[in-house]
């Protein structure tokens, strides 16, 4: 359906502009008297060339998501009918991809297609998890309770995964950094001695010897250099994508010395919060036990939670089988043993998710305390290192001058 842009005046004589979704200018002069505005321009809004082409379309953000989770509860609530607030949530939109992906969404729902099925549609915006729920959610006649804890729910993940990226973005700056300086010292500050050093007639010391060595290396092979590097990456993320290629690495990033407990910790409290809303949002427990899977974030724990599943498939608790995976804390068992036998495994689950936000927030701490004094020292002991091969030839000026 096409958008018109619309300009006129109130009863009042004020300006007013805007825009609206209609089958043709007729609609829209129609709409504008209704609503008392005397139009002075109706227009067809120019298509942009580039709306068919992903690459050239902002991506919906997972804060995008979240605001729009919390004004349709908000508008639900209220008692809005759903397809009124998808139309005022559309047109207060900013990103051109969310609000084009809203309008659909509203006018699938318009045709007698149910909420949760309009959305899975959009796969690249709305996950298994919010679709999951939010089906619960129409099916229970609680859409406003669902959209309510599925906010709070994004809004807990999007924090927790904030903090884990706030604890790695300051190491690997330093890296970087460290990377520029070093080869900004051998491509261009060493040269310059090594002339300098040529006309002392001695022999350089020993670990004046290497830097420049290790100059002249990298100044004929930093073509290759790069192109290595970027091969390794490539090939590296190529290896990832395959299914043995993830769980290996993620195996190995839980056994990390101090960054795998903070791995395990950010996965099981995300395991244990997805879990327990979706419990408490009425999805089947085997159902809810798929879509966390899949949205495990880590190769080992997505194959742990499905033998858990397959497992309860069978008739047996849920405790069990998530002990015998070997992956998850005894306490995390334990807890929800107790949860399963009172009948409050969602409550429990959350609890556990509380706890667990809180040990990743102590872990990131720990993580960066320790990196800090670490990137100090070798900072300070790569650059000092250089600076003093570099000196050690004129500190021993005065013995080739005798």
């Amino acid at each position: 359906m096409p958008v018109y842009l619309w300009k006129g005046k109130n009863s009042y004589g004020d300006k007013r502009k805007g825009q609206l979704e209609a089958n043709d200018e007729a609609a829209v002069y129609n709409h504008l008297k209704k609503i008392r505005i005397t139009p002075s321009s109706v227009k067809q809004k120019p298509k942009d060339i580039f709306e068919n082409i992903a690459l050239f379309q902002p991506k919906v953000t997972v804060r995008d998501v979240v605001i729009f989770t919390r004004q349709l509860s908000t508008m639900i609530d209220a008692g809005l009918p759903l397809v009124q607030s998808l139309e005022i949530l559309a047109n207060q939109q900013e990103n051109p991809t969310f609000k084009r992906t809203l309008r659909e969404i509203k006018a699938d729902v318009e045709t007698g297609t149910t909420f949760a099925d309009a959305m899975k549609k959009h796969p690249h915006v709305f996950d298994n998890l919010f679709c999951n729920m939010i089906e619960a959610g129409e099916l229970g006649g609680i859409l406003d309770t669902i959209l309510g804890r599925l906010a709070v729910f994004m809004e807990k993940a999007m924090a927790l995964k904030k903090k884990v990226k706030g604890a790695m973005t300051y190491p690997l700056i330093c890296l970087c950094i460290s990377i520029v300086i070093l080869g900004v010292i051998l491509i261009f500050v060493v040269p310059v001695f090594e002339a300098m050093f040529k006309d002392f007639g001695a022999a350089l010391p020993v670990p004046t010897q290497m830097v420049v060595e290790m100059s002249n290396f990298v100044k004929h092979q930093i073509i290759y250099m790069v192109g290595g590097a970027f091969a390794v990456f490539y090939a590296f993320k190529r290896f990832y994508r395959t299914d043995y290629g993830r769980w290996k690495m993620d195996a190995l990033s839980l056994k990390l010395p101090v960054a795998g407990e903070l791995v395990m910790k950010v996965s099981v409290a995300k395991f244990s919060r997805t879990l327990g809303t979706m419990l408490q949002s009425g999805v089947p427990i085997l159902e809810a036990l798929n879509v966390v899977a899949r949205t495990a974030g880590n190769k080992v724990i997505e194959m742990a939670v499905t033998r858990v599943a397959d497992s309860i498939s069978e008739g047996r608790s849920i405790a069990e089988p998530l002990e015998e995976t070997g992956i998850f804390p005894s306490m995390v068992v334990q807890m929800v043993n107790v949860g399963e036998s009172t009948g409050a495994l969602d409550a429990m689950l959350a609890k556990i998710a509380d706890f667990y936000d809180e040990e990743v927030d102590q872990a990131v701490d720990n993580l960066t305390a320790m990196i800090e004094p670490f990137m100090m020292v070798f900072l300070g002991g790569m650059i000092g290192g250089l600076v003093v091969a570099m000196y050690l030839p004129i500190f021993q000026l005065g013995n080739v001058v005798k």
